[in-house]
Formats: C-alpha cells, sequence, structure tokens
C-alpha cells in the first residue's frame, strides 16, 4: 500500500499494534475459509456513518442531486486500545468472544496484496477523527471539491469522521471503494488472507473463568492449528504478589489488627 492510501496515518505510526474483538466462531471463519471481511457502512450501528456521502447536494444551478456511488464503499474497524473495559463490555456481551491482534502495516497490506494494482485506487487505512457537531456540519459543508476532482481516497475520508461520544473507540479503519457499481453483489466483501501472518495474538475474554478460558484456549488451537500466542485478558486481575508498603512500626495493637482480632 502506498503513502497515498494511507489517510492521517504517517509511517512512524504504520506498525503501531491494532486490535479488533470478534466472537470467536468469526475467528474460526476467518482460519477456515482463509478470508476476512469487510461490511458496508451502513450495517454499522452509528446512523452518522457515510451520511455525507449520503446527503443531498444543492448545485449552482439549484439542482438537488446524490452520488450515486455512496453504497460501494466498505469497511472494517480496529481499535488503538490494548486494554479497554468499555470496549469488551461494547464487544463482548455474551462472554463468547476473543480480541484479535495484528498492525496497521499488517491489516493494510493485507487487502492491498488481494487486490493487486488497483488497490492504489481501492484500498485505503485510515485514522477515525472525533469532531463536534459544528465542526462536522462545517466539514460535510465544505467537502464536495467538485466533479473533477473527487478521488476515491477524498471519498474514503468522509468515513473517517465520527462524533465525540464515539471517541472512547479510538479507531482506525480499513477501506474498500467497488469501483464497478454493477459489481456490488450483497453488504459483504470477502477477500483472501493468511491468517496467521494477519493475526500475532489471540486474548480471551477476561469476564470467562480460567477454567472456561484454558478451555477456549485449547479449542482455539486444535480447531485453527494456530501456532502464535493465546492468552486469557488479566484486565480485572490483580497485581501478582501485591505486597502493600508501610513505614509505621508495628505495634501491639496494630499486630493484633493484622491478625484479623477486634479490639
Amino acid at each position: 500500500m502506498n503513502d497515498e492510501n494511507y489517510i492521517d496515518i504517517p509511517k512512524s505510526l504504520r506498525s503501531r499494534r491494532i486490535y479488533r474483538i470478534i466472537p470467536v466462531e468469526r475467528l474460526f471463519d476467518i482460519f477456515d475459509n482463509r478470508q476476512n471481511v469487510l461490511v458496508k457502512p451502513k450495517l454499522w450501528q452509528d446512523p452518522f456513518e457515510n451520511f455525507i456521502l449520503r446527503s443531498r447536494i444543492r448545485l449552482r444551478t439549484g439542482q438537488i442531486a446524490q452520488f450515486g456511488f455512496h453504497d460501494q464503499f466498505y469497511g472494517q474497524c480496529w481499535t488503538l486500545h490494548t486494554a479497554s473495559d468499555a470496549m469488551w463490555r461494547i464487544y463482548s456481551q455474551a462472554g463468547t468472544t476473543v480480541r484479535i491482534r495484528s498492525t496497521i502495516r499488517r491489516v493494510a497490506e493485507s487487502l492491498s496484496k488481494a487486490l493487486g494494482d488497483s488497490s492504489q485506487i481501492q484500498a485505503y487505512m485510515g485514522k477515525v477523527q472525533y469532531l463536534s457537531n459544528k465542526r462536522l456540519t462545517s466539514y460535510a459543508n465544505s467537502w464536495f471539491p467538485g466533479a473533477r476532482a473527487l478521488t476515491s481516497r477524498r471519498s474514503a475520508q468522509t468515513l473517517l469522521i465520527k462524533r465525540p461520544a464515539f471517541k472512547h473507540e479510538r479507531e482506525v479503519r480499513l477501506l474498500y471503494f467497488q469501483h464497478s457499481a454493477h459489481l456490488t453483489a450483497g453488504d459483504l466483501y470477502w477477500y483472501s488472507v493468511d491468517p496467521h501472518e494477519l493475526i500475532d495474538q489471540i486474548m480471551i475474554d477476561p469476564r470467562i473463568s480460567e477454567t472456561a478460558a484454558n478451555e477456549l484456549k485449547e479449542r482455539i488451537k486444535k480447531r485453527t492449528g494456530y501456532q502464535g500466542t493465546v492468552l486469557r485478558s488479566l484486565l480485572y486481575g490483580l497485581p501478582p504478589n501485591l505486597i502493600v508498603q508501610s513505614d509505621e512500626t508495628p505495634n501491639h495493637s496494630l499486630q493484633r489488627t493484622l491478625a484479623g482480632e477486634r479490639r
């Protein structure tokens, strides 16, 4: 993927680790079919997604028009969060999910490799910006440069704008633009990947028991043949061997208190 295909992601950040929480059955699909899947933004929960390309435009002539290609983008969301209680609770409500880890460059290159030469005008990796309603409206009103200056990259930028209410997600997004409208079939876009190259760690939900986590770990390894690291998140675990320091000199009363005795 060329520099132009990275949006607001400088070279210094492209080796940054990113994460995605998915159902364990979805993990198995990736390994079984050796495919990654992107979805149309209309399937994302926020109704503001893709709102710029879905908006109507008033031309100088007074005519009202709409972009005919607004439904030709597909995307996949990742987060920069290493450990987030909110992300686990939002995307792992059933507790039967795992978090996969990769890097910005590895995810971007997986799509670029699958598309070949056409990736230069079809594949993008960008960092989401979180704008206030006022700045969001201002951006939308100033975005359309005219038909001659409209590119797939500029259009992809509109899918990297969200409201501050979602700032906790710290998203980066993999985006694919299907140039030929007649090829756009369905809400999903699948492309071939090597999951062993794409994923460098699998993390199990921290809220399930250690026993259940160990069972799921063995199930994952047996089902996928994955040789990388499979761990249970310790987000809610206490630091090991924690000893609280005190400068107080023990006396008889303190010793009784520490021993659990009542005065």
